[in-house]
C-alpha cells in the first residue's frame, strides 16, 4: 500500500462525505425511502475510506517509509514498534486522522445499530456525524495532510524519532483513550441535534443516547485519569494536575458532561430539564471541538498542544458554526422543550440534582475563564497576564468541596419532596460521623482546606454506605438473603443506581489523594557515591552510579539505597539521566531526559528525579519528592471506572 493511496482515500472519504450529506437532505425534503437508503450508504462508505487511510499511514510508521514526511518527522528506524504505532497520535496532521478514525468507528456503530429503529431520528443525526467527518476532511486533505512527501533533495536514511516524553507506555494509551472521550460526546449531540430539528421533545433521543455518554464520559475520565498519570511518571514535577490548558481542555466538556449524564435522569423520570438537557449536551460537544482547537492551534503554551499551525481560525470558525446552529434551532424550539413540570421543593433529589448541575457549570465557567484570560489580556491591553495554578486553586477548590458535599446530600433526598422526618432520619448518621471526623482531625492539628476536606469525606463515605445498608437491609427483611446475596441483588436489580454510588466513591478516595498534596514536601540536592542526604524523615544513600548503551538512548543509572529515621531498609531506587538520539553528531539534535523512579504505597509516595550529572566528579544531581497520598487518587480512578461499568452493564432480559 503505497501513501498515494492514503491520499485517494481522504479525497474519496471527501466526496461520499458531501454526497451523503446532500442526498440525506434531499430525502428530507421527499421522503423517498431510497434517497435515505443511498445517503445511508454513502456515510457508511465516507468511514471505510477513513479506515483505509488510517491503516495505510499506520503501516508507513510500522515500515518506516520515511518519503512521508509525517513518517520522518515522529519516527526513526531505532523507535520501537509499540512507539511507531503511537506516533500515528503524536502529531498534527496524524492526530486528526486519528479524531476521524474514532469518529468514523462511532458513526459506523450508531448507522448499522439504528438501521431499522429511530427513522425519522436517523437522518438528521447520520448528517451531523457526516458534517463532523467533512470538516475533519477539510483539515486532513487541504491543510495538513498526513501523506505528504517529505521535501528533501536527498534520500532520508533515518527520522527524527519520537519525542522521549512521548516514549512511555502510558502516552500510548492515553491519548486514544481520551480521543475516545472527546469523539464519543458526537453521537449524543447527533441525536439532540436531530431531536431538536424534528421538535421532539420525548424521552426518546434520551433513551437513545444514556449508553453512549455513560461510555464517552468513561473514557473521558480514563483519559484524564492516565493523563495524570502520566505526568506524574514522566515529565518529573512531582505532580499529576497543573491546570495546564490543554488539561482543562479535556476537564471542561468532563464537567458538562457529568451534569448531563445527572440531569437526564431527571427528563427521564419526571419530564422535567428538556432546554437545561439540550444546552448541556450542546456545551459538551462544542467544548470537546473547542479542546482540539486549543490542542492545535498555538494560542496556549503547553506540554501537551502541538506546535503553532493554521488551523487555530478554522477550528474556531468551526466551534462558532456549531454554536450558532444548535443555539439558533433551539431557540426556534423553546416552545416545545418547556417542560410541563416543576420542582416542587427544595428539599427533593430533583433541586439537588439542579443545585448540583449549576455548580459543574459555575466550575466549568471559571476553569473556562482562567484558561483563556491571557489570550484575552493580550488582545486587549497587549500584554499577556499568566494564570496559574494559585488562581485555579484559590477559586476551584471551595466549589470542588461544595460538588463533594453534594454528592453525598443528593442520595439522602427524596423524589418531590423530603419531610422533616426523613430528613432528619437520613441525615442523622452521615452529620454525626462528620462532625466526629471535624473534631478529630483538629485533635490531630490539620487545618483550614484539609480538614473541610477529609471531613466531607467521612460525610460521603457515611451517606453511600447508609443508602447500601438500607437496601440490603430491604432484601434481608423480604427475602431472608444472606448479606453478600442481598449486597449482589440489589446491585443488579439498579445497575444504574448502585453504580453512581460506586462512582461517588470513587471520587471520594481521589479527593483524598487530592488533600494530601498539602503534605508534599522536597528537597535538590547533590551526592557522591557513598554519600548520604535527609529527605522528610527518609536518609538517602547513594550507592553506585552505571551507565548503559540501549538502542535508542544513552543513561547513566544511580542507585539510592532509602532508609527510614530509624535505619529500617525501606527500598531501592534507580533513576536514570538518559540521552535520546545520543549517536547523532550534531549535539544540539541530542534530546536529554530524566526517568524518574517512585516507590509508592497507600501511604505515600518516595519520588527521586536524576536531574544531572557531572562525570568528571561523578556526581549525581537529585531531587526528592515525599508526596503523601497520591496512590488513593488512582485507586478512586479504579473504582470510578468499576462503578461506571457496573451502571453500563446491561441488566438480563426477563
Amino acid at each position: 500500500m503505497t501513501p498515494i493511496a492514503g491520499g485517494v482515500a481522504l479525497s474519496l472519504a471527501f466526496g461520499f462525505g458531501l454526497l451523503a450529506v446532500l442526498t440525506l437532505l434531499f430525502y428530507n425534503k421527499y421522503q423517498d425511502q431510497r434517497l435515505f437508503l443511498v445517503g445511508q450508504r454513502l456515510a457508511l462508505g465516507v468511514s471505510f475510506f477513513i479506515f483505509l487511510a488510517t491503516f495505510i499511514l499506520s503501516y508507513q510508521l510500522i515500515i518506516s517509509n520515511f518519503d512521508v514526511d509525517y513518517v520522518a518527522r515522529y519516527t526513526s528506524i531505532e523507535t520501537p514498534t509499540i512507539y511507531k504505532i503511537s506516533a500515528l497520535w503524536a502529531g498534527q496532521s496524524g492526530s486528526l486522522l486519528f479524531w476521524l478514525f474514532i469518529l468514523s468507528i462511532f458513526s459506523t456503530i450508531t448507522i448499522l445499530q439504528n438501521q431499522h429503529k429511530h427513522h425519522e431520528l436517523m437522518p438528521w443525526v447520520i448528517i451531523s456525524l457526516t458534517v463532523t467527518q467533512i470538516f475533519f476532511l477539510i483539515l486532513t486533505n487541504y491543510v495538513t495532510n498526513p501523506f505528504q512527501p517529505t521535501e528533501a533533495d536527498f534520500i532520508v536514511a533515518n527520522g527524527n524519532g519520537l519525542n522521549p516524553l512521548l516514549q512511555n507506555i502510558t502516552m500510548a494509551i492515553h491519548p486514544p483513550t481520551l480521543y475516545l472521550g472527546y469523539v464519543g460526546f458526537s453521537v449524543p449531540f447527533a441525536f439532540a441535534f436531530s431531536a431538536l430539528v424534528n421538535r421532539d421533545t420525548s424521552p426518546l433521543w434520551i433513551q437513545s443516547i444514556r449508553r453512549w455518554t455513560l461510555v464517552a464520559w468513561l473514557f473521558l475520565s480514563m483519559g484524564i485519569i492516565l493523563g495524570g498519570w502520566w505526568a506524574y511518571q514522566e515529565l518529573g514535577w512531582g505532580g499529576y494536575w497543573a491546570w495546564d490548558p490543554v488539561e482543562n481542555a479535556s476537564f471542561m466538556p468532563w464537567l458538562t458532561a457529568t451534569a448531563f449524564i445527572h440531569s437526564i435522569i431527571i427528563q427521564e423520570k419526571k419530564d422535567m430539564l428538556r432546554l437545561w438537557n439540550m444546552a448541556l449536551i450542546i456545551l459538551t460537544f462544542t467544548l470537546c471541538i473547542f479542546g482540539t482547537f486549543l490542542t492545535r492551534s498555538g494560542v496556549m503554551s503547553s506540554v501537551h498542544s502541538f506546535t503553532e499551525s493554521s488551523l487555530g481560525p478554522i477550528f474556531l470558525f468551526f466551534v462558532f458554526f456549531i454554536m450558532i446552529v444548535s443555539f439558533g434551532i433551539m431557540y426556534t424550539r423553546l416552545d416545545v422543550l418547556k417542560s410541563p413540570r416543576k420542582i416542587e421543593s427544595f428539599t427533593s433529589r430533583e433541586s439537588g440534582f439542579l443545585f448540583n448541575n449549576m455548580v459543574f457549570v459555575v466550575l466549568c465557567f471559571a476553569v473556562f475563564w482562567g484558561t483563556l484570560f491571557p489570550v484575552i489580556s493580550e488582545a486587549v491591553r497587549g500584554t499577556k497576564i499568566t494564570v496559574g495554578a494559585p488562581f485555579f486553586n484559590q477559586i476551584n477548590t471551595p466549589i470542588g468541596l461544595i460538588l463533594l458535599a453534594l454528592t453525598g446530600i443528593g442520595p439522602l433526598l427524596a423524589w418531590r419532596r423530603t419531610g422533616s422526618k426523613s430528613l432528619i432520619r437520613n441525615f442523622t448518621f452521615p452529620l454525626v460521623m462528620c462532625v466526629i471526623a471535624v473534631i478529630l482531625f483538629f485533635l490531630v492539628g490539620f487545618k483550614g482546606y484539609v480538614v473541610v476536606s477529609f471531613s466531607l469525606c467521612v460525610f460521603v463515605t457515611s451517606a453511600i454506605m447508609t443508602e447500601f445498608y438500607k437496601g440490603i437491609r430491604a432484601r434481608k427483611n423480604k427475602f431472608n438473603e444472606s448479606l453478600h446475596l442481598a449486597l449482589m441483588k440489589i446491585v443488579s436489580k439498579n445497575r444504574s443506581r448502585y453504580g453512581g454510588y460506586i462512582v461517588h466513591l470513587g471520587i471520594v478516595l481521589m479527593f483524598i489523594g487530592f488533600t494530601g498534596h498539602a503534605f508534599d514536601r522536597e528537597k535538590e540536592f547533590s551526592l557522591q557515591v557513598g554519600q548520604v542526604d535527609h529527605v522528610a524523615g527518609y536518609e538517602f544513600e547513594l550507592l553506585k552510579l552505571t551507565e548503559s548503551e540501549r538502542p535508542n538512548h544513552y543513561a547513566w543509572i544511580s542507585e539510592l539505597k532509602v532508609t527510614d529515621h530509624q535505619g529500617t531498609f525501606i527500598t531501592n531506587l534507580y533513576p536514570e539521566k538518559r540521552v535520546y538520539f545520543h549517536r547523532n553528531p550534531d549535539i544540539n539534535r541530542r534530546q536529554p531526559h530524566s526517568e524518574l523512579d517512585i516507590y509508592s504505597t497507600l501511604n505515600k509516595d518516595i519520588y527521586s528525579i536524576f536531574s544531572s550529572i557531572d562525570n568528571d566528579n561523578k556526581t549525581a544531581f537529585l531531587k526528592i519528592m515525599v508526596n503523601p497520598l497520591v496512590r488513593w487518587v488512582w485507586v478512586g480512578g479504579y473504582i470510578l471506572v468499576f462503578g461506571t461499568l457496573i451502571a453500563l452493564w446491561p441488566r438480563k432480559e426477563k
